[in-house]
């Protein structure tokens, strides 16, 4: 649920999905079935592989989506640091967790002008103790958010004034 649901743009078909978990490609299978059976995922074949999204359409896909939010805890990360930027545009999710994989890890990319590093260090030191989790951040500018993001997938999980 987490490979789909966190990260809508996410797909993937049933090898990488048995590398990437290390279990047997029967097991996903079945899973992927029930899924696609339920209308939560939708497929498409491309060559020889049959690659799996979420249905961001179905009526429960934002349920989902929210529940796998709060379980990795990004809903704390934006109350507890994110939101708390001056001079924030926009902030993503990168890594493990962009690409729907649990990690400990949140990679966090920060996109905004004259930041206050000072700040964002005690917020994201206050927040590591609160989720349980280690925090990597990183911020750039709007120029270097497009060379960084090149081929990396990323979930924007706050923008300023929505």
């Amino acid at each position: 649920m987490l490979k789909f649901f966190l990260n809508s743009n996410t797909k993937s078909y049933l090898r990488n999905l048995e590398q990437e978990f290390g279990e047997s490609s029967n097991a996903i299978r079945v899973e992927l079935n029930r899924l696609e059976s339920a209308d939560l995922l939708h497929s498409e074949i491309s060559g020889n592989r049959k690659y799996f999204r979420a249905n961001t359409n179905h009526p429960l896909y934002k349920d989902i989506n929210n529940i796998v939010k709060n379980f990795v805890e990004i809903d704390k990360l934006i109350e507890r640091v994110i939101s708390k930027v001056s001079n924030l545009d926009r902030a993503y999710i990168t890594g493990d967790l962009a690409r729907g994989i649990d990690s400990q890890i949140i990679d966090v990319v920060l996109i905004g002008h004259n930041l206050e590093t000072s700040y964002i260090e005690q917020l994201v030191s206050k927040a590591e103790n609160i989720l349980n989790r280690k925090i990597r951040y990183l911020i750039l500018s709007e120029t270097q958010m497009t060379d960084y993001f090149k081929d990396k997938p990323v979930l924007i999980v706050w923008e300023k004034g929505i």
